[in-house]
This record gives C-alpha cells, structure tokens and sequence, in this order.
C-alpha cells in the first residue's frame, strides 16, 4: 500500500505526528492538519486517498468537513472521537464517514481500519490509480475493457449509457442530481437537461433491471437525483 496518502486531521499536534509515524511504518505518505478549513485546503491541492478526521476542532469541526469533503470526494472517512461524543459519531457516518475510532485509541488497531478501508476503496474501483473490476451485487463493470455485465451476461450500452453507468458505479450510494450527471457525462453546461437525461436512464434501465418498474440497481431519490444501489 506504499501508493496511498492518508490526510490526518485533528488540533493535537502530538496525535497527529504520532499517527503518522504508524502510517509511514506501513510505507503510506502522510498530510497534516489542524483543522477542517485546513484539511479542505490540502484535499484540493493534493491527491489523497483517505482522511483520518477528529470531530472536535476548531474553525471547521470533523462532521462539517465531512460534509464539505462528501459533496466533492468519495475516499474513505474515518472518524476520531472520544466517547462522549457518540451522537456526533453516529451522525458523521450518517452524512458519509466510513468508519469510526473511540479515543484513546490504539494506535495497531487505527491502522488496521486504515488498511481494511483503502482494501475497500480500491477492490470497489472508487481508487482510480489503477483500471479495477466494480461489482454491485452481480452487475459489474469493467474500467479497462469498458464492458459492463449483469450476472456474467454482457450489457450493450452506448458510450453515453456506459458513461453515466460508470460514473454511479464508481460511487454506490452516492446521490448524483441531473444537471450533475449531464455535467460530467457530457462534459458541458445545460440548462434544461432533465428530459436527455430520464430518457438514457430509462434506457440503462431496460438493459439492466430484471423489472425496470422496480429497480434494484439503479434508483431514483425524488426532488434529488439518482444513485446506483449499493
């Protein structure tokens, strides 16, 4: 795993620099930050491939910045808290955090979670270091061949259909809106984008969905977009 860089957030310089003396004993490059305003700063300029984020901080605290890293990234959270802070653990997974680690902690078992969360990241095919195999539940897509199949059966998609597959694939659960789709499949700005983009779902619909009236795949989240089911 010597490819990954890991961003360790939290206003305690001591835990910061000891958690990075584990994550470079395991050959991971290592960013610092003292707060969430910070973390952003460094999430935009430099490439990184998950974030260890403290709740309690100043200026940006770890559940505002998860939200602020989810509306842009898809790379594992996981979350530091003491245990006074339960319900903000259990809202920071709620609005997107992988996983949390209840202070003190151990540091072997920090890195264990870090290691099991990048395995995860990369087997899912969200890493785009490498081409990966994505598979939802037996409907899998294939980066490198841009061949996409239901239960081992090939799927015949245009390169648009192919296109907004992969990019809801690439992030299961994740809700995309229409103008967002449309932006990033087409690569242009639209200002009434709805129809185009109903009428290719519904298409991929029919290709993928054993009953398009009721897909298990991908879903529609009403007043918000679509997703591709986990």
């Amino acid at each position: 795993m010597n490819s990954f860089q890991v961003l360790v957030v939290d206003d305690d310089q001591e835990i910061r620099d000891a958690i990075e003396i584990y994550l470079r004993n395991e050959n991971m490059r290592v960013l610092k930050a003292k707060d969430g305003i910070e973390a952003l700063e460094l999430l935009h300029e430099q490439e990184v491939h998950l974030v260890v984020l403290d709740i309690m901080m100043p200026r940006l605290d770890g559940i505002a910045a998860t939200f602020k890293i989810r509306e842009q990234k898809n790379i594992p959270i996981i979350i530091l808290s003491a245990k006074s802070e339960d319900a903000d653990k259990v809202l920071g997974l709620q609005i997107g955090a992988d996983d949390y680690v209840t202070k003190p902690f151990n540091p072997l078992e920090l890195i264990a979670r870090v290691k099991s969360q990048l395995r995860r990241y990369v087997t899912l095919g969200t890493y785009e270091g490498k081409p990966k195999l994505i598979d939802l539940n037996g409907l899998t897509l294939d980066q490198e061949t841009k061949e996409v199949q239901l239960h081992g059966e090939t799927v015949k998609l245009t390169p648009i259909e192919y296109k907004i597959v992969e990019l809801l694939m690439k992030h299961p659960g994740r809700v995309f809106s229409i103008h967002e789709i449309y932006e990033r499949v087409w690569q242009e700005h639209c200002f009434s984008p709805e129809n185009t983009v109903a009428v290719h779902i519904r298409k991929i619909r029919e290709k993928i969905e054993i009953d398009p009236k009721n897909p298990r795949y991908l879903k529609v989240v009403w007043g918000r977009g679509y997703k591709m089911e986990k």
